[in-house]
């Protein structure tokens, strides 16, 4: 049967990472500072919109857990194909975390998570229902530590079904999400501009900050590119990757900028547009087409997806 999780057993390391957030955003900022850049009032208001949005999403992530790692349970308890990746007894989480220590095994799930990660990023970026729950993420034209914390409320509803096959394959729901949470823990460091390159051996494998400004530039250039979360591999293998070029500056933010700090407008701007488009739209086909085509798409404009407007460009060279 589905068993409802209590989500105060599951000891989540971005928690613990919280403080090492704090003091490397005030490290940066330091930086910042030290550049002789003076940081205004709008950029301050932009980061604590940011750190609002991350404090939110911790205290929506309870409930949300206890639904997400009982359905996880569910599909790891029923429909599990390999006994040997998990611990059959699903209550013992303390058994679970300190005596199942096959490093192979969390070696494995940590690859598949982040490539199940890489697939719920891409999809979140062209399917334009769930593009209006992560575009709270991209909404800063500032780029910094503290848009890291900018986490989406509503992308905490589907985010852990991508992790159903990984259960399935008899991974432990706990493992999953740990590992889950670990990979949050790595996408920090990247949002900053303090860092340029990295070692090229490094670059190639892992996102780094310079790959990861591409992912939250506008320019039609950058667009729906660099979705990895520990490894950029699987935007190499898959033609997502796109290198920062120095001959041009990563302007951040989205496509229509929406200048607001107001939490709510945040979060929910994307919602009303989509519900607007979809009220005004003439037939069935074209409110599905609203829904789940990319951002951009129109059924009587010009087509403003990320894909056609680069090959725009790319035929205007």
């Amino acid at each position: 049967m589905f068993e409802l999780f209590n989500p105060l057993d599951f000891n989540d390391p971005a928690l613990y990472a919280i403080p090492g957030f704090v003091l490397l955003i005030l490290i940066e900022l330091y930086f910042y500072i030290l550049k002789k850049v003076k940081p205004n009032k709008a950029y301050f208001k932009d980061g604590f919109a940011s750190i609002g949005l991350g404090l939110g999403s911790v205290f929506l992530d309870i409930p949300v857990k206890a639904i997400s790692v009982g359905y996880l349970l569910f599909f790891y308890n029923h429909f599990r194909i390999f006994d040997t990746l998990g611990p059959t007894n699903t209550v013992d989480f303390i058994d679970f975390y300190f005596h199942w220590n096959q490093w192979w095994i969390w070696a494995l799930c940590l690859i598949l998570q982040d490539f199940a990660f890489y697939w719920h990023h891409r999809l979140s970026h062209e399917i334009r229902i769930l593009w209006a729950a992560h575009v709270n993420h991209h909404s800063s034209m500032n780029y910094n530590l503290a848009t890291a914390l900018r986490q989406s409320w509503l992308e905490l509803l589907y985010k852990d079904m991508w992790y159903i096959p990984l259960a399935i394959l008899g991974f432990h729901p706990l493992l999953i999400l740990t590992l889950h949470q670990i990979n949050l823990i790595y996408q920090f460091w990247p949002h900053t501009e303090m860092i340029k390159k990295l070692p090229k051996w490094y670059e190639y494998i892992f996102n780094t900050p310079s790959h990861h400004r591409v992912h939250h530039s506008s320019n039609i250039k950058y667009l729906d590119k660099n979705y990895g979360g520990i490894l950029i591999i699987w935007d190499r293998l898959f033609g997502s990757f796109e290198a920062e070029d120095p001959n041009e500056k990563c302007i951040y933010g989205i496509t229509t900028n929406i200048h607001t700090n107001n939490l709510l407008k945040i979060t929910f701007h994307e919602v009303q547009n989509i519900i607007h488009d979809v009220k005004n739209a003439p037939t069935l086909k074209d409110k599905i087409n609203y829904l789940i085509q990319s951002p951009g798409w129109s059924h009587n404009g010009t087509d403003q997806r990320a894909k056609t407007l680069q090959k725009q460009l790319r035929d205007d060279l």
